[in-house]
Formats: structure tokens, sequence, C-alpha cells
């Protein structure tokens, strides 16, 4: 009975809360953390990924689109800026602005058929980008904690 109250608790604290904070302390724990982010962001379909570099974007990001289902290797698109691949019927944008050196190479890259295509965007750096980013999503802060520990906070906006 205790761990079905403990779900129900989980389950009210995800519909009414829009912050949900997680500790771990080795990388084994990532894909239960990408869980909970895609139950925390229900129907949300854009996610912004901040943190340090060397935080550990990168690697959460390949946990949570091997929740989604993508079965690609999945890596930065550092040079490219954006990454597509398929999950489970669905189509996942994985963009890394972090080295666009100004707001029109994102409108040249098209960035409105993307972020409003209704398919799953998840974007490293959005600060780059900031001015042109759906009013509603999940942010992703990322945080170094420990040698192997990381801090994540997901906030509904």
């Amino acid at each position: 009975m205790k761990g079905k109250i403990d779900a129900n608790i989980y389950y009210f604290c995800l519909l009414f809360f829009t912050v949900m904070k997680i500790q771990i302390n080795g990388l084994e724990e990532l894909p239960g953390v990408a869980n909970k982010l895609l139950t925390f962001a229900g129907e949300q379909r854009i996610f912004l990924f901040e943190g340090e570099i060397g935080a550990g974007k990168t690697t959460f990001i390949k946990a949570f689109c091997k929740v989604l289902g993508v079965e690609d290797s999945v890596s930065s698109p550092t040079y490219s800026i954006v990454n597509e691949y398929e999950a489970s019927g669905n189509t996942v944008y994985h963009f890394d602005f972090y080295r666009i050196k100004n707001i029109q190479e994102a409108y040249d890259l098209g960035y409105e058929e993307y972020f409003y295509s209704d398919n799953i965007c998840l974007i490293e750096w959005p600060e780059m980008v900031q001015d042109l980013l759906p009013e509603h999503h999940v942010k992703v802060e990322v945080s170094i904690s420990g040698e192997q520990s990381r801090a994540f906070e997901f906030t509904k906006i």
C-alpha cells in the first residue's frame, strides 16, 4: 500500500507543481532521471538544457533520447547545429546553439519549422536564441555537485 501512496503523491506533484529536483551520484542513474523528465514534461515537447560546459547536458540528452526510443547513435550537433533522430514514430530534433555567432543563423536554419513542428526539440545553449524560444517549454538545469554527482532541476514554463 505504501508504494501506491508514494506513486499517487508523485503524480499529484507532477500535475500541480512546476519544479522537480533530482540529485544523482553516477551515470548509471541517468535512465531513471530521463524517465522522470519524460513523465514530468507531460505534453511539453520543447526542452531547454542549461548548464556549464562539462556539466553533462549532452550525456543526459543521450539517456533521454534512449528513453524516447531513439536507436541511432546520439551525438552533439556542435558544428551542424541540429541533428535529427527518429524515435518510436516521432521525430526528435537536437540543437546545440553554442557556436552560432548571431540570431540570424537561427533564422537561416529555419528554426520556426523545428520549434513549432509539434516534434520533440532538445535545445542546448538556449540563451543564444532566447528571443526565439517558444513560450511554453521545460527547462532542464544540469549542475555539477561532485566528481560523479549531478543535480537536475526541471521547470515547466
